[in-house]
């Protein structure tokens, strides 16, 4: 009987590609280790008055992340990318401010706190209503739909992950740190990465007929003091009263 002959060559050919694929698997998943943080969170607050106030906390950052974001990252990079990319939309009614902390870095949890304000009628904007004397607030906010640069190596693309319109967050109540109640949006991002993303839009506790369509906001101020003031009445008999004073004293003293 003649032997059967056994190629091995077979094995050896299949065996090559896994040898060349597992240090490929390993080196990408070093990178990624590396590149992106572990179980992070990135949480945006827009708190809105006559102007917007947002703050982002970037925590439980990964530590070369970190690292190099405190070498990189300074108070204007977000709210600079925010404006140009505004811009790049013909947006260009729109203007940014730092607050006397704009930027602080905790060492200790790995943590970026970064805020600023934000403002021009591209952004919010009113009207005053004339026998009420509200003010009828129209807050944008597709300016959340922009991309950042922490560091050279890593970004955040905040249009991908909040690209659902305000119409479709969840309205809720949100209680701030002296226990005042405000009308909210919040959104948790449903996109699957490496870190959790929320965020909330916070209106005036007074704020009154609250609406959203799409990603516009509107809603009622009750009257200002100011507002009331100028609108009286007794304003005008008050300098009609000072005018007629002058006189009596100019026509004294002459």
């Amino acid at each position: 009987m003649t032997p059967i002959a056994v190629d091995t060559r077979k094995h050896e050919v299949g065996e090559q590609p896994m040898k060349k694929i597992a240090p490929t698997i390993f080196i990408t998943v070093l990178v990624l280790s590396i590149a992106l943080p572990v179980n992070a969170q990135i949480t945006t607050k827009c708190t809105v008055d006559d102007s917007l106030f947002v703050a982002f906390d970037f925590q439980n950052l990964n530590q070369a992340v970190y690292d190099e974001a405190v070498t990189q990252l300074n108070a204007e990079t977000i709210p600079k990318a925010i404006v140009e990319d505004l811009e790049a939309k013909n947006q260009t009614r729109v203007h940014y401010g730092l607050g006397p902390q704009p930027i602080t870095f905790d060492n200790n949890t790995k943590t970026i706190h970064a805020s600023f304000f934000l403002g021009g009628s591209d952004i919010i904007s009113f009207s005053m209503q004339k026998f009420t004397m509200k003010r009828a607030y129209q807050v944008k906010t597709d300016w959340r739909r922009f991309q950042v640069d922490l560091t050279s190596s890593f970004s955040v693309d905040f249009a991908q992950h909040f690209a659902k319109l305000v119409v479709e967050w969840q309205r809720i109540n949100y209680t701030d740190t002296q226990g005042s109640v405000h009308p909210a949006y919040y959104h948790e991002s449903e996109q699957t990465g490496a870190f959790q993303m929320f965020f909330y839009f916070i209106l005036p506790a007074s704020a009154q007929r609250v609406q959203v369509q799409r990603d516009t906001i509107t809603y009622d101020m009750p009257p200002r003091f100011e507002d009331q003031l100028l609108n009286s009445p007794f304003l005008i008999l008050g300098g009609l009263a000072v005018i007629l004073i002058i006189v009596l004293i100019y026509r004294k003293i002459r």
